[in-house]
């Protein structure tokens, strides 16, 4: 990729939350961001975001019927860097107990379960990364404070990358391959979540 050219990046654009402040966050480190839904468009970008905010089962019925399921499917088997936010990191998965019988994208193994009984769901809150192991998403964010606001979370499995501690430790950040998916709202996270989206863009150029 040239040196003066920035990365594009697909939003994914499937009418639920509020999509265009992840938009707006790349765009603010350096990425030209577009929330769409477009084929075309999400073909040629250099790196694709998913972002969520409310329940799995109504996300991935909305991401379905915009047939941006298969979309993000084909991107990853091409290749293309991938990164879920929120909900958006619980779709990668193959499911979850929110949503008894709904796939979901299958894109890093394991399940999405309620956090346990006796801490206070959802967790709402500011809490710090604990870093498991290293990667660019990751770069200068070890024991950084971000913001959280979910009632489940991934299976902590080999893909976590980066925990949190809430009565115990809590997928925070998971990846495989070219596939990352962050537990917290960057774009609610200050610097450090600007941060870590600066590191997704330069993952990006450096390809």
């Amino acid at each position: 990729m040239s040196q003066t050219r920035r990365p594009v990046v697909a939003v994914l654009d499937y009418g639920i939350g509020n999509l265009r402040s992840a938009q707006k966050g790349l765009e603010r480190v350096g990425a030209e961001a577009h929330l769409t839904a477009d084929p075309e468009l999400i073909r040629r970008a250099h790196g694709l975001v998913l972002p969520g905010v409310g329940a799995f089962g109504p996300c991935m019925a909305a991401l379905e019927d915009a047939g941006l399921d298969s979309e993000a499917r084909r991107a990853v088997a091409a290749g293309v860097p991938f990164l879920g936010i929120c909900i958006g990191m619980q779709m990668l998965f193959e499911g979850s107990e929110e949503a008894p019988g709904r796939a979901g994208l299958g894109l890093l193994p394991g399940q999405v379960r309620r956090l346990p009984d006796g801490l206070k769901r959802p967790q709402m809150q500011w809490n710090q990364l604990n870093v498991q192991r290293p990667d660019p998403l990751l770069a200068g964010l070890d024991g950084a404070w971000v913001y959280f606001v979910h009632s489940y979370a991934p299976d902590t499995t080999g893909t976590t990358i980066a925990t949190c501690d809430y009565g115990g430790p809590v997928t925070a950040v998971a990846a495989d391959g070219v596939v990352r998916g962050v537990q917290f709202h960057p774009e609610k996270s200050g610097t450090e979540g600007l941060h870590l989206l600066a590191n997704f863009v330069a993952m990006l150029a450096a390809r």
